[in-house]
């Protein structure tokens, strides 16, 4: 029954709407100097991004591996968001790199909520319930909206691989926004699923190739394929260890396979073998509705293995491949 009600929470999002609140933690970094100190701890730049903007982007060690994955929104010339699943530690790299830099940073997680509205028909959904249209929202961006009398953010990003929005409101209206979401669909003929199961971290991501910080432990931005995220013509923490990666080429490789069943004894961890070598480890697997079968991320050793070739995880062997299973070319995230 579970496994039902989460196919058909992931249809939902594939074919219509769904909806659930999606809160992380978000600081808020203000000052003069804020761009110019984002720039010195992630890799990414952010002194030079347009207001309404945001980046997805990594935060490094001195020894180049990645502690965070977040994105930023520059919301004004001096005043950024940082949303975050780890606020506790970001607040404490952020206070011991500090020096002279004019800028402050609190965290706002009491005061924002945000919900996620995900589909192909999501914007006809909040065109119907929010003051402005949402159409003109470009992915990556956020824009000030109205819901009702609550002044309210609405960006563009997603975590679903279809055209999605995120709502960020006053944690106090988030079921009052729940309900609003699911009648505004029924004016507009469009079935808005409230989202209870795992599918909005598992199927749904995972088939689109997103991943988790648990995907990304002990790794550098380019062995899991981030290399477009880093801004080389400026400094950052960990750069001339990235360097030194980009100079001998990543050891290493975040890569996809695919089995005929879901239901197999295949966890993060489960070793990757090639001719019976270890070569790598698995760092997730779940059931791809929209793709079939099983699907999984595997981390392995390039001098080991490479994309291509047949490997034994498990009991099962498969074929390792690109980690994006779904709309590779990103036509359903365009709307």
């Amino acid at each position: 029954m579970a496994q039902d009600l989460k196919r058909k929470e992931h249809e939902a999002v594939r074919q219509a709407v769904g909806i659930y609140d999606f809160t992380h933690q978000l600081l808020e970094v203000t000052g003069k100097d804020a761009g110019v100190f984002l720039d010195k701890l992630f890799v990414n730049g952010f002194s030079n991004a347009k207001v309404g903007q945001a980046k997805y982007t990594t935060m490094l060690n001195e020894e180049g591996i990645i502690e965070d994955d977040v994105i930023i929104f520059r919301l004004s010339n001096t005043c950024y968001w940082i949303s975050t699943l780890y606020i506790d530690k970001m607040i404490a790299h952020f206070d011991a790199v500090k020096k002279e830099e004019d800028v402050a940073y609190r965290n706002r997680t009491p005061e924002t909520s945000m919900i996620a509205v995900q589909g192909p028909d999501a914007h006809k959904v909040l065109n119907r319930l929010l003051a402005e249209p949402v159409d003109d929202v470009k992915h990556f961006y956020m824009a000030d909206n109205r819901l009702g009398d609550q002044e309210i953010k609405v960006a563009r990003s997603g975590f679903t691989g279809e055209l999605g929005y995120e709502l960020y409101i006053q944690p106090d209206t988030v079921e009052e926004t729940m309900k609003a979401l699911e009648e505004a669909g029924k004016k507009v003929g469009v079935s808005v699923t409230r989202m209870t199961t795992d599918a909005i971290l598992t199927s749904l991501p995972r088939e689109k190739g997103y991943v988790l910080m648990s995907d990304l432990e002990g790794t550098n931005p380019l062995e899991v394929g981030f290399d477009w995220t880093v801004n080389w013509k400026k400094d950052f923490i960990g750069k001339a260890a990235l360097e030194k990666v980009k100079k001998e080429g990543a050891k290493r490789a975040l890569l996809g396979f695919k089995t005929a069943k879901a239901d197999l004894a295949i966890e993060a961890g489960t070793p990757v073998k090639k001719e019976g070598e270890n070569i790598g480890k698995v760092t997730v697997f779940t059931e791809g509705y929209s793709v079939g079968g099983g699907i999984g991320y595997a981390l392995v050793d390039l001098a080991k293995a490479k994309k291509g070739d047949t490997v034994t995880i498990g009991e099962v062997e498969t074929v390792l491949t690109d980690r994006v299973f779904y709309d590779p070319d990103d036509e359903r995230m365009k709307g």
